[in-house]
């Protein structure tokens, strides 16, 4: 990691934002919508004080409320991602508090987790403290996604030979456009024939107009997280045109018609901003 790069524990930077979605995460798996069951989501958030407490069920507050429905709701699609490809690996980029290695049932693939160092040193010692065992073979690759992190990967044991499904979920926005492409680029060229990419993009890929928006909602501050400076505001080039002309078969979804598919119903005050979130599911012909 060269030293320009800023490293971030879970109650820091980026690392606290995944700390944040894991209380939403937690939120989902007490709802009636029954989109995500992490049983571990509300033990990381127990194990940590962060600076403003963070909820890990029900409290009435309608910004968590609509947290919970869409983190739930982006779960269940990444989910799917996963269990509807048989490829023999899974890549999870900028991992954070991602349990699927534990929650899902991936026996005989291997599962790649790419984060910080000290994000998966706090992510082991909560699951080793509560017995948890990975259903599948689970890979820590402490890498940041600025450096080079699929050396790392390889060194852990990723075969660019075999198909893989990769996961970009919650984590475009937070990198700049250039870094954005780049990340791209290696996963093409790290893809073999039968693997899969899931890809959320905010509205539009206008992270501008979601920084603004979260700023009228003063969603910092209820959240507990501080933004500034963590969002990569710059015009970006489309993941999903440039999937598509790397020969990538691309369906795409917007949050609310994903919604409506699963039976469930995003808060109305969502309509204009993260309902219509584009999540996209992305195959490389065999």
């Amino acid at each position: 990691m060269t030293a320009t790069h800023r490293q971030w524990d879970i109650v820091t930077g980026v690392g606290l934002t995944a700390l944040a979605v894991a209380a939403a995460r937690a939120i989902a798996t007490g709802s009636a919508d029954d989109l995500v069951d992490d049983p571990f989501a509300a033990e990381f958030v127990r194990a940590v004080n962060p600076p403003r407490p963070l909820p890990t069920e029900p409290d009435g507050d309608e910004l968590w409320t609509a947290m919970a429905a869409y983190v739930g709701l982006r779960s269940r699609f990444f989910d799917e991602v996963v269990t509807g490809s048989d490829a023999p690996q899974v890549v999870i980029l900028a991992a954070g508090l991602d349990a699927r290695a534990y929650r899902l049932d991936l026996a005989g693939r291997d599962v790649y987790e790419v984060d910080q160092p000290q994000v998966l040193e706090f992510k082991q010692r909560v699951l080793d403290d509560l017995g948890a065992r990975p259903r599948c073979r689970r890979h820590a690759v402490a890498a940041d996604l600025r450096d080079d992190w699929p050396a790392a990967l390889e060194q852990a044991g990723f075969d660019p030979a075999r198909p893989a499904v990769w996961l970009a979920e919650g984590l475009l926005p937070y990198l700049p456009a250039m870094a954005e492409e780049e990340l791209f680029d290696l996963v093409h060229a790290r893809s073999a024939p039968g693997s899969r990419i899931g890809v959320e993009q905010v509205p539009g890929g206008d992270v501008a107009g979601m920084d603004r928006s979260m700023r009228t909602m003063n969603a910092a501050e209820r959240i507990g997280v501080d933004m500034d400076g963590l969002l990569a505001t710059e015009p970006r080039r489309d993941p999903v045109a440039w999937l598509r002309e790397q020969g990538w078969g691309v369906t795409t979804e917007l949050a609310d018609e994903l919604a409506d598919r699963y039976g469930c119903r995003l808060p109305a005050f969502l309509a204009d901003t993260m309902a219509k979130a584009e999540l996209v599911r992305a195959d490389l012909s065999a």
